[in-house]
C-alpha cells in the first residue's frame, strides 16, 4: 500500500501547495491567479521559502508532499535552489511550471539534478489549435510535448493536467492516447471552478452540464481499469459516488459497505479501482481534499484551504504553519463537518472582515463549510443531475461494454450535447 501511515488529516496536511509567484508568460483564459508577466514585490523571499520548508518538516514524518505552483515557478530565478533546499531537508517536491521558453532542456536537467520528484504540465487539447487558444500563447502545445520528451530523457517523472470544459471534451480520448505512450504517471482532470479569470461569464459558460459530468465520470472509471497511468479528477469530489457505485457493483456489495471498508483501511482511489498496467504511485487516502489534508500557501504567505477558495486562516509571515491559530483552522473544520458543528455554525455570530484584494479572513476553518456548499451547488446534486442520473448511467455502462482495438471505450457519447 502506497499510502501514508494512519494520521488525522484534520490536524496535519498530506500536501502543502505553495504559490511561488503569480507571474506567468501565458495568458490562460481560466487562470485562477489572474497571472501576468511581472513578479510581485510581495512574494515570499528565498529565506522565507526556507522557513516554509522547516515549517512543513515540523509536521513530522512522513513529511507532507511539497508542491510548487504559480503562476509559473520558473519565473523565479531561485527556483532551482528552492527545490534543492527542500530536497536536502527530506521533502518530496513536485512542480507545475508553464510550458514557455523558460523551460529549456538545460532547465529540465537542472530540475532533475536538484531532486525534483515530478513535473506536471498542462495539456488542454489534442492539437495546438485547441490547446494554444486556451492557454493564450502560440507554441505552448509543441513546447509541452518537447518538455515531456526532455523529462523522459533525464528520468524525471511527469504528470498531465487537463482542464475539463466544453472546448476540450471531444479531445479527451485523443489526449488519453497521446499520453499513453509517454510514460506519464498521473493524468489529473481539473473541473472548472469559477474563480480568477474563470469567473467571467464567457468562461463560466464553458463548464459542462450535469449529464456531461455523469458521462465523464463513468468514462474516467473505465479508463482507470485499462490505462497505464493513474487517473484522478481534481475539484471533482463527486466522482467518488461513481467510483464507489461502479466498484461495489463489480464486487457484489453495497456502496455504503465499500465506503466504510475503504475509510477503515484508508484506501486510496487507486486501491479501490485501478489498472493492472498502471505504476502504483503515492496517492492521498479517499476523503483527502481541499481543507482536509490539503493546505495552500499563497505567494504572499496567506494560508488557505485551496487556491480555488480565497479564504484566509493565517499568514506564515506572522504565525508558523504549526501555530495554534492555523491548527485550529483545521480543528474547527472537523467540527463544521459534523451535524452538531454545522448547527453550531448556523447559530453562531461570526464576523467576516475583508483582508486584501478578493480575499476574506475567516476564523479557522469555517471556510470548509463554505467550500462544501459551493461544491454541492456546482456538482451533481442539482435537479438536472437527479433527473438524468439513471439514464446517463445506463447509457455509459452500455458504451463501456464496447471496446476499441487498444482496450479503451468508444467515445461517441462525448459529442452528445444537452
Amino acid at each position: 500500500m502506497l499510502t501514508e501511515t494512519s494520521m488525522d488529516f484534520n490536524l496535519r496536511p498530506f500536501t502543502v501547495v505553495w504559490e511561488t509567484t503569480r507571474a506567468c508568460d501565458l495568458a490562460c483564459v481560466h487562470c485562477r491567479a489572474e497571472a501576468n508577466a511581472q513578479r510581485s514585490a510581495a512574494e515570499l523571499s528565498f529565506e522565507e521559502a526556507q522557513e516554509l520548508v522547516h515549517a512543513i518538516k515540523a509536521f513530522g514524518k512522513p513529511y507532507p508532499l511539497f508542491i510548487l505552483t504559480g503562476g509559473d515557478p520558473a519565473k523565479r530565478t531561485d527556483i532551482f535552489d528552492i527545490i534543492a533546499d527542500a530536497r536536502g531537508e527530506g521533502l518530496r517536491v513536485a512542480m507545475t511550471p508553464s510550458a514557455t521558453p523558460l523551460i529549456t532542456r538545460t532547465a529540465v536537467r537542472r530540475f532533475a539534478d536538484a531532486g525534483l520528484v515530478r513535473l506536471a504540465l498542462s495539456l488542454d487539447g489534442k492539437n495546438s489549435l485547441t490547446h494554444d487558444s486556451f492557454r493564450g500563447v502560440a507554441g505552448s502545445f509543441s513546447r509541452t510535448l518537447q518538455i515531456l520528451d526532455w523529462c523522459r530523457e533525464f528520468g524525471l517523472e511527469t504528470q498531465i493536467h487537463t482542464t475539463v470544459t466544453r472546448h476540450v471534451l471531444d479531445d479527451l480520448p485523443a489526449i488519453a492516447t497521446m499520453i499513453r505512450h509517454r510514460g506519464i504517471k498521473l493524468w489529473a482532470l481539473f473541473l472548472l471552478i469559477a474563480v480568477g479569470r474563470a469567473a467571467r461569464p464567457e468562461i463560466r459558460r464553458l463548464n459542462i452540464n450535469a449529464r456531461q459530468f455523469e458521462l465523464l465520470f463513468h468514462w474516467l472509471y473505465d479508463l482507470t481499469k485499462s490505462a497505464p497511468f493513474d487517473v484522478t479528477p481534481r475539484e471533482g469530489y463527486h466522482y467518488r459516488r461513481v467510483l464507489l457505485q461502479r466498484r461495489a457493483a463489480e464486487l457484489g456489495v453495497t456502496a455504503e459497505d465499500l465506503l466504510a471498508n475503504a475509510e477503515k483501511k484508508e484506501w486510496t482511489p487507486a486501491e479501490l479501482a485501478s489498472s493492472t498496467q498502471a505504476t502504483r504511485i503515492v496517492r492521498a487516502p479517499l476523503g483527502v481534499n481541499d481543507g482536509k489534508g490539503i493546505l495552500f500557501v499563497s505567494h504572499q504567505g496567506d494560508v488557505q484551504p485551496s487556491g480555488f477558495l480565497n479564504l484566509i486562516g493565517g499568514n506564515i509571515r506572522s504565525e508558523p504553519l504549526t501555530s495554534t491559530e492555523i491548527r485550529r483552522y483545521s480543528c474547527e473544520c472537523e467540527t463544521t463537518r459534523s451535524s452538531k458543528g454545522s448547527a453550531a455554525y448556523a447559530n453562531s455570530k461570526i464576523s467576516v472582515a475583508a483582508a486584501g484584494r478578493g480575499r476574506t479572513r475567516l476564523p479557522a476553518m469555517r471556510c470548509r463549510a463554505i467550500l462544501t456548499a459551493s461544491i454541492n451547488r456546482l456538482v451533481g446534486r442539482t435537479k438536472a443531475a437527479t433527473r438524468t442520473d439513471k439514464a446517463a448511467r445506463i447509457f455509459a455502462l452500455r458504451k463501456a461494454k464496447r471496446r476499441s482495438s487498444d482496450g479503451t471505450a468508444h467515445f461517441a457519447w462525448l459529442r452528445l450535447r444537452a
